[in-house]
């Protein structure tokens, strides 16, 4: 069996995220619930609360030989499977998850399709408010979005988070 530790994606009852991040922390085990400050407004005050960012998924990193004894921590359902096995995270994208969740709060996850014609409003940077239209979806999360400003087409690159769909 191989001794590297790799991290894992665990499905787990809903809301049973800190939980279970918890356990496994007890018994030994690295394990990461991302959480995400969110304002909540109650009739007397706004409060800043921390929820899991990704609901009702936890990351372990754990040795091969370890993934049966996590299943029997009370509330994990079962591993997250890509192509009929376990998903496998890289390193690298649990640091960058890290220093994303460090740097913001009130992150937002989803998934966005986007394809050219689609017309996009840009929600952050320098254009933000702007609405355009993609040219061309590029690798890396990268589109190419035209936008139309005071009889000009400017052209530039945005990161996908930073463009809504209109």
């Amino acid at each position: 069996m191989s001794t590297a530790k790799k991290w894992y994606v665990l499905y787990t009852k809903p809301r049973w995220e800190k939980k279970i991040h918890q356990a496994l922390m007890q018994k030994g085990f690295e394990s990461y619930c991302p959480l995400n400050k969110v304002r909540r407004k109650w009739s007397d005050r706004i409060k800043v609360v921390e929820e899991p960012l990704f609901k009702s998924y936890i990351f372990v990193r754990i040795k091969e030989d370890e993934k049966s004894e996590i299943r029997y921590v009370d509330g994990v359902l079962n591993y997250v499977y890509w192509n009929g096995k376990p998903a496998i995270v890289k390193d690298d994208e649990i640091i960058e998850i890290k220093k994303f969740m460090s740097e913001y709060e009130d992150v937002q996850v989803g998934n966005i399709e986007m394809k050219p014609a689609d017309e996009v409003l840009v929600k952050q940077g320098v254009m933000m408010g702007a609405s355009g239209r993609i040219l061309r979806v590029l690798s890396n999360n990268m589109v190419e979005v035209r936008i139309d400003s005071l009889g000009f087409v400017l052209t530039a690159k945005f990161d996908k988070q930073k463009l809504d769909k209109v």
